[in-house]
């Protein structure tokens, strides 16, 4: 008999791992929406944007069909763009106004709702792994500054020095705001800046209307029907006192439950907090039986546009269907959907 029940719980278990490698999975990003018209971006850099959200998504979609965990996957997807110039976060965040780089990351798991999130740190070459490692290795669920790097260092992951996030093209953005700043200080005549040669060079003329909000983000399905969504950002050009965004706030910047849907936004972080962005399209979702598209095109287009704030989002449903609304002239998206299918875009049309 009880070789029998062996034998049984391990067909059991056989076949519900066939099952789930049977099921669809699917990814989807956002590096950002805001002012992106194609008449300010060369083909060069046209092409580099979508190659990059193709590496991320694959990085991705790849563990998915391996079977790893919506949660691992929207890890990957993010890092390898927190890794990349071209978006704001990690490598690519914008500079606060004290010539300081500062960035929030937030995840979260649809099937339990557990989450992780981090704000103000400063030696994280990836801050998405370190909102993981809140969720899975804390009781807490959101770190800031000088204790989640603290908690950083317990946790084995990889830190940097400051000088890693320097990009020129991030410097001049400050700079070109600070100009028309009451508050700046005289940065031209700080001799001790080791960015002080910067100043006096031209602004890099490739690059387009940098007025977006690049933060980033992913979500996606996996084999066992669960959701995550992640997102990571650097903030606002010139933020001062500390300033959070909606990123790393869960409900706001993201929000996943398998029962409705996943979601990462990218906007105007002070209005996505205050209307609760990612959780109230879920909870439209959920609680008046709307589509995923219809729902975020509520909150995007209609909610958010009478506020006058811009941005988008990309959400994932619990079939695996991905959408993106945004009320901006662009946004860099991307999915990889169940049937396989790879998709980029920049532009709104």
């Amino acid at each position: 008999m009880r070789k029998l029940l062996v034998v049984l719980s391990t067909l059991f278990v056989i076949s519900t791992q066939v099952m789930a490698k049977n099921k669809p999975v699917a990814i989807a990003i956002h590096g950002g929406a805001g002012t992106i018209l194609k008449s300010n971006m060369t083909p060069e850099l046209e092409k580099a944007y979508h190659a990059k959200l193709e590496e991320a998504l694959k990085a991705g979609h790849q563990l998915l069909k391996r079977g790893s965990s919506s949660v691992e996957a929207v890890q990957a997807a993010i890092a390898v763009m927190e890794d990349s110039p071209l978006f704001n976060a990690g490598k690519g965040a914008v500079f606060t106004h004290h010539k300081t780089n500062e960035l929030d990351a937030s995840i979260m798991e649809g099937k339990t709702l557990n989450a992780g999130a981090v704000s103000g740190v400063s030696h994280i070459k990836n801050p998405i792994k370190l909102a993981a490692l809140v969720m899975t290795n804390s009781k807490h669920v959101m770190l800031s500054g000088e204790g989640a790097e603290q908690f950083a260092k317990t946790q084995s992951i990889e830190m940097v020095k400051p000088d890693y996030f320097f990009t020129d093209r991030r410097w001049q953005q400050l700079q070109k705001i600070l100009k028309n700043d009451p508050d700046t200080f005289k940065l031209s005549e700080d001799k001790d800046d080791k960015h002080a040669s910067s100043l006096h060079q031209k602004p890099n003329s490739i690059w387009p209307d940098d007025k977006k909000f690049g933060t980033v983000g992913a979500v996606a399905l996996d084999q066992y029907g669960d959701l995550a969504a992640g997102t990571s950002t650097g903030g606002m050009t010139n933020k001062k006192y500390g300033r959070i965004g909606d990123s790393p706030i869960i409900g706001a910047g993201t929000y996943a439950d398998n029962d409705s849907c996943a979601i990462s936004a990218t906007g105007h972080g002070e209005f996505f907090i205050r209307v609760a962005v990612a959780h109230d399209i879920c909870a439209r979702v959920k609680y008046k039986g709307l589509e995923l598209q219809s729902a975020s095109d509520e909150v995007i287009k209609d909610k958010l546009v009478k506020m006058k704030a811009q941005g988008g989002i990309v959400g994932m449903s619990p079939k695996g269907e991905a959408v993106f609304s945004f009320n901006s002239a662009g946004m860099y998206r991307g999915y990889i959907n169940s049937e396989g299918k790879l998709f980029t875009a920049i532009y709104k049309d």
